[in-house]
C-alpha cells in the first residue's frame, strides 16, 4: 500500500467513526440516508454532478463523476536538420526541403503544430465531516479514479503533409547512406546521393537527454601515438565522451520523428486512483429555504507524484528531458511541478427528498 493510501485509509477510519462518537455526545439518534441531495460542481476538477446523503449525524457520503472541458492550447515546434551524432546542421534544412520538392512534389515546412487538450474525467468518493454543530464547515477525503491519461497532444492536421515529407526524406537518407536503391532498383549516387548524406536528418529538436551524452569512437593509441593492433587486421577502438571547452560532457540531443503514421504526439499520465483531501464551507443558497445550498471546496488531488509526459516514441520528456525550449518548454515545466494537483470547486445542491 502506498504512502497516499495509508494516509488516506487513517483518515476515512477516524472521519466514519467520528458520527458514532459525536452522536453518543449529543445523545442524538444515529441517522443514515434520510435525504439525497442532488449537486452540481464545477472549479479546476471540471463539471460534475453528484449525489450526497448523510451517514450518521455529523458525516455525509458523496459521490458523483467529473469531466474536464477540452480546451485547446497550440504549441509549435520547429523541424531541423541532424547528423548522424545527433547535432543540428545549421542552415541545411531549406536546401533539404527543396530537394526532396524536387524528387518527390512534397514540401516539408519549418513548423509543426501540436494541438494539446485535457482528457481527464474521473469517478469520485468523498466522506465530508462536519465538526461543528452550525455545520457550515466541512472537512473531506475520498479518492478520485479515471484513466490515467489525463491530456493530450497530437499535430495538427494542417501539418500532416509536412510530417509525411519528413519521412520520406527520412527514409531516402536511410537507403542512400547504406547503398540501397531508393526504389526498386533506382538508385541515387553521384552529388545528389553526397549532399543528402552531408545534409543528414530531418526531425524535431525538443531538448536534451539528461543522462545520455555524444561519444566518439576512435582507434586507441599507446604511449608512442601509435595505433594498437587488434591482432585481426584492425585496430582496438575506443569510445570517449565528447567534451565542450570547458571539459563538460556535451548531452545527446533529444531528437522527435513522425512515427510509422505520420504523426507526432504526447500525452500526461498519472495514476488511476488519486486521494483526495480538503476541507469546504457552506450554507444555504435561498434565505430560509433548506433545499438550495451552496458550498466551496479547496484541497489537494494526489495523483502519484511528478505527471509523466510520453511522446509517441516513448520518451519521458518530464523525467527523462532538459533544455525544452519555447511554449513547449514553459508547459511541460509547469505540468512536471506539479506533484498534487490543487482543487477549487464550487458547488450547488437541491434536496430531492
Amino acid at each position: 500500500m502506498t504512502t497516499n493510501m495509508k494516509i488516506l485509509a487513517v483518515l476515512l477510519t477516524l472521519m466514519a467513526g467520528a458520527a458514532p462518537v459525536q452522536a453518543q455526545n449529543d445523545k442524538a439518534t444515529f441517522e443514515a440516508f434520510n435525504h439525497l441531495d442532488l449537486g452540481v460542481t464545477m472549479g479546476s476538477t471540471g463539471l460534475g454532478i453528484d449525489l450526497a446523503s448523510p451517514f450518521g449525524n455529523n458525516v455525509q457520503l458523496r459521490t458523483g463523476f467529473e469531466i474536464m472541458p477540452r480546451i485547446e492550447q497550440k504549441m509549435t515546434f520547429d523541424i531541423q536538420s541532424f547528423d548522424e551524432s545527433g547535432n543540428m546542421t545549421a542552415g541545411r534544412f531549406e536546401r533539404m526541403s527543396s530537394r526532396l520538392e524536387q524528387f518527390m512534389g512534397y514540401k516539408a515546412d519549418s513548423e509543426v503544430r501540436m494541438v494539446g487538450k485535457p482528457t481527464l474525467w474521473n469517478f469520485k468518493f468523498m466522506i465530508d465531516w462536519y465538526p461543528f454543530r452550525s455545520k457550515n464547515w466541512h472537512f473531506t477525503a475520498g479518492f478520485h479514479w479515471g484513466p490515467s491519461k489525463i491530456a493530450e497532444a497530437v499535430n495538427d492536421l494542417d501539418d500532416a503533409p509536412s510530417l509525411v515529407a519528413v519521412n520520406i526524406y527520412n527514409n531516402i537518407y536511410d537507403r542512400v547512406s547504406k547503398g540501397l536503391p531508393i526504389y526498386a532498383d533506382i538508385t541515387l549516387g553521384g552529388s545528389d546521393a553526397e549532399a543528402i548524406i552531408q545534409n543528414g536528418r530531418m526531425g524535431i529538436r525538443v531538448g536534451n537527454y539528461k543522462d545520455q551524452y555524444i561519444t566518439e569512437t576512435h582507434p586507441a593509441t599507446d604511449e608512442n601515438g601509435d595505433y594498437i593492433d587488434d591482432g585481426q587486421g584492425g585496430y582496438v577502438l575506443v569510445t570517449e565522451y565528447v567534451l565542450d571547452a570547458n571539459g563538460n560532457r556535451i548531452p545527446m540531443p533529444y531528437r522527435m520523428e513522425p512515427d510509422a503514421n505520420c504523426t507526432v504526439s504526447a500525452k500526461v499520465e498519472v495514476n488511476s486512483f488519486k486521494p483526495y483531501l480538503g476541507f469546504g464551507y457552506g450554507g444555504r443558497l435561498v434565505k430560509g429555504d433548506d433545499r438550495y445550498r451552496i458550498s466551496f471546496d479547496a484541497g489537494l488531488m494526489f495523483w502519484g507524484g511528478t505527471p509523466s509526459i510520453i511522446t509517441h516514441d516513448g520518451t519521458n520528456l518530464s523525467k527523462d528531458v532538459t533544455d525544452i525550449g519555447g511554449k513547449v518548454g514553459r508547459y511541460v515545466d509547469f505540468i512536471s511541478g506539479i506533484k498534487a494537483f490543487p482543487v477549487l470547486n464550487l458547488r450547488i445542491t437541491r434536496t430531492l427528498f
